[in-house]
């Protein structure tokens, strides 16, 4: 009897099993059913915030100040050098002016500047000669300064290196997928090329369809399905790709129209992987389609421009995002 209830219990925890790996996530839950905007965002960011995290995780400032942009970065570090030589002028100007040789008094905003260009000039080690510290005190802080400066500027180098060296993509992706004639059928389909001059070599693509259904019970839950397209993976790129998913009846999509992917809130989630051919470096991209930026009968137009040069296959990349309206096969 009891070995009879162990494997009536290994088959129900089996059954169960089965169930939770037939459940698609790809990490973005099943709850979030009635969130207005999109899981991915179109820079390829997540659409999420983390609340209520720890100081220390939320003040990562080496993470930040290597994945902020160009603008933000310098303006960022003008502003940590100059907050530092106000502070350390001050700190001058408290022990006196006079503690500071080659530099006449004056009025204050005179002396002010006169303070804070000697702690630039010590922060950054020039040391021109025309003021030097006087005493013990002037002195030991001239030194600390200078300490700073050389740590400071071993990590403004590090992070700099840091930011030079991140492998980062420029894949670009056209606005728009277009719902068009594929064959004798109809497909989804979007587009992409690689705006770097290096070349990505083994790049793969993986497409998922995110949509809000309701459950017997009448409760709604998010539900995932990969989208099988008619090529995943290509060993170089050159040139622009169209990634097809044709619409056959095994196709989440079959069926679908614009105002049921309307209505269950679709959303198309892309991840490109690749290989960067100079430093052979792993590179990736996100980026999302919702429902109401697929057009439904159209289809690409090509990229490639018929004017010859030395043999030379040339690609318009202004065209990727052009299509051209083409009815959908019956």
């Amino acid at each position: 009897m009891a070995l009879l209830r162990k494997l009536v219990n290994r088959t129900r925890t089996s059954q169960l099993l089965d169930k939770e790996e037939e459940r698609k996530d790809l990490g973005f839950g099943t709850r979030i059913t009635d969130t207005g905007g999109r899981l991915v965002n179109a820079d390829g960011t997540f659409n999420s915030r983390r609340v209520n995290v720890s100081f220390w995780a939320w003040a990562d400032i080496f993470h930040r100040l290597t994945v902020m942009s160009w603008p933000a970065f310098f303006a960022v570090t003008f502003g940590i050098y100059f907050i530092v030589n106000c502070l350390f002028s001050f700190v001058y100007l408290g022990i006196g002016i006079g503690h500071l040789s080659g530099i006449e008094a004056g009025s204050a905003t005179h002396n002010f500047w006169e303070a804070f260009f000697f702690s630039a000039q010590t922060l950054t080690t020039v040391g021109y000669g025309r003021v030097a510290p006087i005493g013990h005190l002037t002195s030991a802080i001239a030194a600390f300064e200078a300490l700073i400066g050389l740590l400071g500027f071993a990590l403004g180098t590090g992070l700099m290196y840091g930011r030079f060296s991140r492998p980062k993509s420029m894949i670009l992706f056209s606005k728009n997928a277009v719902f068009g004639p594929y064959l004798d059928i109809n497909a989804w389909m979007f587009r992409i090329i690689n705006e770097s001059p290096n070349e990505l070599v083994d790049v793969r693509a993986e497409v998922s369809l995110s949509r809000v259904e309701t459950l017997p019970n009448g409760q709604k839950t998010r539900k995932y399905y990969p989208l099988k397209l008619e090529r995943s993976q290509v060993n170089f790129f050159p040139l622009s790709w169209t990634l097809v998913h044709p619409i056959t009846e095994e196709s989440p999509l079959y069926g679908a129209t614009e105002q049921s992917m309307e209505e269950s809130d679709t959303e198309f989630l892309i991840y490109i992987r690749a290989t960067e051919e100079t430093f052979l470096q792993s590179v990736h991209a996100r980026y999302s389609y919702r429902y109401n930026e697929t057009v439904w009968g159209a289809k690409f137009r090509p990229m490639f421009d018929n004017t010859k040069i030395e043999g030379i296959v040339k690609v318009d990349v202004q065209t990727l995002h052009v299509y051209d309206e083409k009815p959908l096969n019956s």
